[in-house]
């Protein structure tokens, strides 16, 4: 039986275009079930249930790893969205005359049917960050949606609880293995934890064009920082110093501590004062610090204005 668009009457396919206004809000009085299995004897209904309330039809294979990782997600945020649309999962290996009729060619394969037509689709197990950024397109948040994983591990790094953000970010390598950005993530988380050989080993197993980029290279110069900073012993035998050597240790400690604003306007004052030492080493130290906090980051904006201001 030809899976049809309830609109048209004609079968429904994977290059259907668009066609339909804003999906439509789930019907009043009572919700039917926010997940449930597609196949040939539903699949009809449920097209003509998108006419009501949009359908995020899941299409998966049970041998598929990533269609292991992204359904979790998809039957999370289901719940979450409370009935704002209907995930139907289709297993393929068990429906493939369906898979063919909608076009399916590798999996995970997600389409949103609305009105009874294909509204969009995306293929791939997605982070669950980016499933919501592509939620966002067609639905409006909940009002009440948790903090996602990755909000949360960033949120336990900012305020300083390295072992959790580890933790969570591990579950994020764990179940996107090839989203690259969670293993450098990870890697900073343990660096903040202070194991920074295992930081390193992580950001040296990445493929090449990740290693390179800035936000493997803003680690890898965490890592140095606090390799290059002098120790507690080193820091009080400079005891009264107060020469260019001794301003720029304190600083670089105080960078490798992570008192990045103290640091940053120590090596400002250094480079005023004596722009040769070290061969321009405070300049070049911010340029590093900027590199590892990366280049949204509000003091790397901040502090690249004042060097700017300094230097012209």
């Amino acid at each position: 039986m030809p899976i049809v668009d309830p609109r048209t009457g004609e079968p429904l396919a994977a290059d259907t275009p668009a066609g339909a206004s804003d999906p439509a809000p789930a019907p009043a009085g009572e919700a039917p079930e926010v997940i449930v299995d597609a196949d040939a004897s539903n699949i009809q209904q449920l097209l003509e249930l998108s006419m009501q309330v949009p359908v995020l039809l899941d299409c998966w294979a049970p041998g598929s790893e990533p269609c292991k990782n992204l359904m979790p997600v998809l039957e999370k945020l289901a719940r979450e969205y409370q009935g704002a649309f209907i995930l139907a999962k289709l297993n393929i290996d068990e429906n493939q005359e369906i898979a063919a009729q909608l076009g399916v060619r590798s999996v995970p394969d997600v389409k949103l049917i609305s009105q009874g037509g294909l509204v969009d689709h995306f293929q791939g197990a997605l982070p669950e960050k980016q499933v919501r950024e592509w939620l966002g397109r067609y639905f409006p948040a909940p009002e009440d949606a948790p903090a996602s994983p990755e909000e949360q591990a960033a949120e336990a790094l900012a305020a300083g609880d390295a072992a959790t953000a580890r933790a969570l970010y591990e579950e994020l390598v764990k179940q996107n293995p090839q989203h690259y950005p969670y293993q450098v993530e990870l890697a900073r988380a343990l660096v903040a934890e202070g194991s920074a050989a295992d930081a390193r080993a992580l950001l040296d197993n990445l493929p090449p064009e990740e290693r390179d980029a800035p936000p493997a290279r803003g680690v890898r110069a965490s890592i140095e920082f606090g390799e290059e900073a002098p120790d507690a012993e080193a820091l009080a035998a400079l005891g009264e110093r107060d020469d260019s050597e001794a301003q720029y240790l304190r600083a670089l400690r105080r960078v490798a501590d992570g008192d990045y604003e103290t640091g940053l306007d120590a090596l400002l004052a250094l480079m005023k004062a004596d722009r040769a030492y070290g061969d321009d080493a405070a300049r070049k130290t911010l340029l590093r610090v900027f590199d590892a906090l990366g280049a949204d980051h509000p003091l790397t904006v901040t502090y690249r204005r004042k060097l700017f201001a300094l230097l012209y």
